[in-house]
């Protein structure tokens, strides 16, 4: 069977549009909406629910993820998940999904006000006119005209501020190390280094998640690389600039204004406060995504995002479980039993080695992307004998957990498997920290039986079924000696459901399927 979601029940937990719950209840799922939990009051709530959908106001802490024991998805009604412990989530094995396109317009239209606001003092003049006073000259502005704005981060948001901007006559820069310089040109941006970007830009703004490469990103060197009279718009993630070198900027006049949206603490205090202070910055409490369209667009996008989730339809926006993608769809299922099948086999091969490194390959057309979820599979069965934290091992925290206990692990893909005639399959490598290795290839026979082919060079006299329960012979003994000792162990006759035997004369593993419960020398019993 394929992964699958199951949610029957979901909390809402903040202010979300009526949509999102109509939604879910139209897809059979129930909804209960209870926002401004306190912290005592979520936990004692959480472990009844499948699903909790937040915003921004909800904290989904290490203490909340480890309250819901039924949890397996936590839903973001917008883009930033920092509100969300995603290093917890992941080694609960709970998937964190967000809807990275529902704030993209308003976001981006606010970025465009701010921007055109700093060129003409907008909200400046309006506070003057409603104290009574006329002061045009005061508030002479800029054309935008001709201007050159720097994007640092070309995404979604990133490129329609572009699109947008360029209507006003602007020159379009930009910086991402994710996108192309190919796929920037295709929005009229002219992709370049950082370096190069500060000191030709009029005004750049920035649309990045917050993370240590972009902290603090606008500082007191980077101010010092633009034109002076520099402007500087955020409304992605308070601290991407830093605050008190924008501080000191704007006091020298090395920046001449900034458009913020975002604060390292919300609401401001200390220096976030000072900064809003400032004359010369238009600020505003975080409301890029605060428009009746995109809170609507937003609620309906999680509730239509999970409810394809259970169906098995999509994974799109999941955070930390973007890769199970292929996982869904039911003709994955056998390969996902596969997977674990030839790690408990290889386990029973080799009872007391340390494994170092797990290497998953992927053979054949069809399969080019399995290894992302045949690997998770992989590990759900050899993390179990080789650690306490299996309970709430899945697909989504068994690369987390292979981390955690030094394993590498590594996928890929090739053409055409290496001693077998069959156009699909897997093969699964351990090298052991002696510096020996075992690998064992499998593949699906039938309507989705998962089968072991070999072990290392040596191919089974028939296909292995891995189902039901197995006896392994690890040893370097004929099929027909094992039988033997086994009676004389027993002292009667073992009723072999099948035999299956890789021995070329000189060494080998052989396979039973017995009824018998008993143990013997060098056996290892497997069931799957």
């Amino acid at each position: 069977m394929a992964f699958q979601l199951k949610i029957e029940k979901v909390l809402i937990s903040d202010n979300l549009d009526n949509c999102c719950p109509e939604i879910l209840t139209k897809g059979g799922i129930v909804v209960k909406t209870e926002t401004k939990l306190t912290k005592e009051e979520l936990l004692a709530e959480i472990p009844n629910y499948d699903a909790l959908i937040v915003r921004s106001a909800t904290k989904v802490t290490d203490e909340v993820l480890e309250a819901g024991k039924r949890l397996k998805l936590v839903g973001r009604a917008g883009t930033g998940v920092d509100n969300i412990d995603i290093k917890s989530a992941t080694r609960h094995g709970v998937i964190v999904m967000n809807t990275p396109s529902g704030n993209t317009l308003s976001a981006a239209e606010h970025t465009c006000a701010l921007i055109v606001s700093l060129a003409r003092n907008i909200p400046q003049a309006a506070a003057s006119m409603r104290e009574g006073r006329w002061d045009r000259k005061k508030f002479m502005g800029n054309e935008l005209f001709g201007k050159t704005l720097g994007i640092v981060g070309l995404g979604r948001i990133g490129m329609e501020v572009a699109t947008r901007m360029q209507s006003f006559g602007m020159t379009t820069i930009g910086y991402d190390p994710l996108v192309s310089a190919e796929m920037a040109a295709e929005f009229n941006v002219e992709w370049m280094e950082l370096e190069k970007l500060w000191p030709l830009v009029d005004y750049v703004t920035v649309h990045t998640p917050l993370i240590p490469q972009t902290k603090g990103l606008l500082n007191d060197k980077t101010f010092a690389m633009c034109k002076k009279g520099v402007r500087v718009i955020n409304c992605a993630r308070g601290g991407i600039i830093d605050e008190e070198c924008l501080l000191t900027a704007l006091e020298s006049g090395q920046c001449a204004g900034a458009g913020l949206d975002v604060f390292v603490t919300e609401p401001p205090t200390g220096i976030s406060e000072k900064v809003v202070q400032h004359a010369n910055v238009i600020s505003c409490p975080h409301l890029g995504a605060s428009t009746v369209e995109a809170q609507k667009r937003v609620a309906k996008e999680i509730a239509e995002q999970i409810l394809k989730a259970t169906k098995g339809e999509s994974l799109f926006g999941a955070i930390n479980a973007a890769s199970l993608q292929g996982a869904l769809q039911p003709e994955t299922g056998p390969w996902l039993k596969l997977g674990t099948g030839l790690a408990k086999v290889a386990l029973g091969l080799n009872k007391t080695k340390e494994i170092r490194k797990v290497i998953v390959t992927t053979f054949g057309a069809g399969l080019e992307k399995a290894a992302s979820y045949v690997a998770p599979s992989v590990l759900m069965g050899l993390i179990p004998d080789m650690t306490q934290t299996s309970n709430t091992l899945n697909l989504i925290n068994g690369e987390y957990f292979a981390k955690e206990m030094g394993l590498q692990v590594e996928k890929q893909h090739e053409n055409k498997p290496v001693g077998v005639t069959c156009d699909q399959a897997v093969s699964l490598k351990l090298e052991y920290s002696d510096d020996s290795h075992v690998t064992l290839t499998g593949t699906i026979f039938g309507p989705g039986t998962p089968t072991l082919l070999q072990v290392d060079d040596l191919p089974f006299s028939s296909p292995v079924p891995l189902v039901d329960k197995l006896n392994l012979f690890p040893i370097s003994s004929s099929p027909a000696k094992i039988l033997g000792k086994l009676f004389e162990k027993t002292g009667e006759d073992i009723d072999v459901k099948a035999l299956h035997s890789s021995w070329n004369g000189e060494r080998g593993i052989t396979v039973l399927k017995i009824d018998s419960d008993f143990v013997f020398e060098s056996m290892s019993v497997v069931s799957f």
